[in-house]
């Protein structure tokens, strides 16, 4: 048996034994106060270490490490009463996640995450969140415990942000699903493009192809993903077939489709969120396979959304109904989850977007309420050193008893 399958039979052999619950540009920088409110007041309790959240549960070897969690200042919630007179949504923005956004006095904006869509993480290891209740992208730099913002009306104009992207030159993309776009920003926060008007019905999900410079945008209004050049924004083809009737079930069709996730090797995965299964292609747009089914086993799906591959090709897929992460193989085979209801660090309320980045990193982002949790992927070839340090240790101890 090789390395790779060892691992993989050892993840789900330990699948049993998992818990889910646990025993710049102007714009204005202030402390990340996440630590000093809900996870503050979870560390002063009894209950448990939240340093030593992790899964599977020992002693299996950790897989997935509890790292930060990150909300904001505490705000009034009076200061959003106006939002219970908005408008009606349409049940599709609904499922797609996005929801409508009052006109706030940008300058007022509450330093406070309150519905949180997509995440990305820049060269420097900082996470961007996109949320729509506040109307901005807040920056959490985990080092410093800093977090800043890029404000609509501010540093930059929103309408319904959505998803989120960060290039190799921490380019940020973000997706505006009012205003039916794609918004460039440089890596000082500066305007410099908007993709996709002419084209774009409803964008949600991004993602960068950094080797082959695409541009993958989920247009879940016409049940497609449009890939564009990454770096003169022409479109370059559809995945899918245009529809607005969100009723195909086809392979290489989607219905009310919602993020996109690319590998090491440019293929391309996308979270049909409507037919409750990930599709595969890859640089050309060639259907390569799908997974999943309707359920509400962990290794079924109630609404996927949120998608992210890591350095070893598994695929993180966030149950939005489930409230659970979900980590399988290409061949769609469970290898670990975690998660469930509740407000505890490594539970989720409203999960939705996800993210990871080169030192294997993993942001969740929730919607009720706004949080953005961080997780430590612990890799294959971390997994494999720990396992042989292991077995070393016994055969010493035996040898000298």
């Amino acid at each position: 048996m090789s390395k790779r399958a060892t691992i993989i039979a050892g993840l789900v052999a330990v699948l049993a034994a998992m818990c889910t619950a646990p025993a710049e540009a102007g714009a204005k920088k202030k402390p990340a106060t996440a630590d000093a409110t809900k996870l503050g007041d979870l560390r002063t309790k009894a209950y448990f270490d939240i340093n030593k959240i992790v899964w599977p549960n020992p002693p299996a070897i950790a897989r997935i490490k509890f790292v930060d969690l990150f909300t904001g200042e505490k705000v009034d919630p009076n200061q959003f009463s106006k939002q219970n007179r908005r408008p009606k949504q349409k049940w599709m923005d609904r499922l797609a996640g996005a929801q409508n956004v009052n006109e706030i006095d940008a300058g007022k904006l509450p330093f406070q995450l309150i519905r949180t869509y997509g995440l990305a993480f820049d060269s420097k290891g900082r996470i961007y969140a996109a949320d729509q209740g506040v109307g901005a992208v807040f920056i959490f730099d985990p080092k410093t415990k800093t977090v800043e913002m890029i404000r609509n009306g501010k540093e930059a104009h929103f309408g319904l942000i959505m998803g989120l992207a960060i290039d190799d030159d921490d380019r940020m993309f973000v997706s505006d699903a009012k205003l039916h776009r794609v918004l460039v920003l440089s890596s000082q926060h500066e305007q410099l493009a908007s993709v996709g008007m002419d084209v774009l019905v409803n964008p949600g999900g991004l993602a960068i192809d950094r080797e082959n410079r695409l541009l993958y945008v989920v247009d879940t209004g016409n049940d497609t993903v449009v890939v564009f050049d990454a770096d003169s924004f022409k479109k370059l083809r559809n995945i899918g077939k245009p529809s607005r009737k969100h009723t195909a079930t086809d392979p290489g069709s989607f219905s009310l489709p919602t993020n996109v996730a690319v590998d090491s090797e440019g293929d391309v995965y996308v979270t049909d969120t409507f037919n409750n299964r990930v599709q595969i292609f890859d640089a050309d747009g060639e259907f390569l396979g799908a997974f999943g089914k309707n359920g509400d086993g962990p290794g079924h799906f109630e609404r996927p959304k949120g998608i992210a591959v890591d350095c070893d090709r598994h695929i993180w897929v966030v149950d939005a109904a489930q409230d659970r992460v979900k980590v399988f193989d290409r061949e769609g085979r469970l290898l670990i989850y975690f998660g469930e209801h509740g407000e505890y660090p490594g539970r989720f309320m409203g999960a939705y977007g996800i993210a990871i980045d080169k030192e294997n990193r993993v942001a969740v982002s929730e919607t009720f309420p706004g949080r953005v949790q961080m997780f430590r992927y612990v890799n294959d070839a971390e997994a494999e050193a720990e396992m042989a340090r292991r077995a070393t240790g016994s055969q010493t101890n035996g040898g000298t008893r």
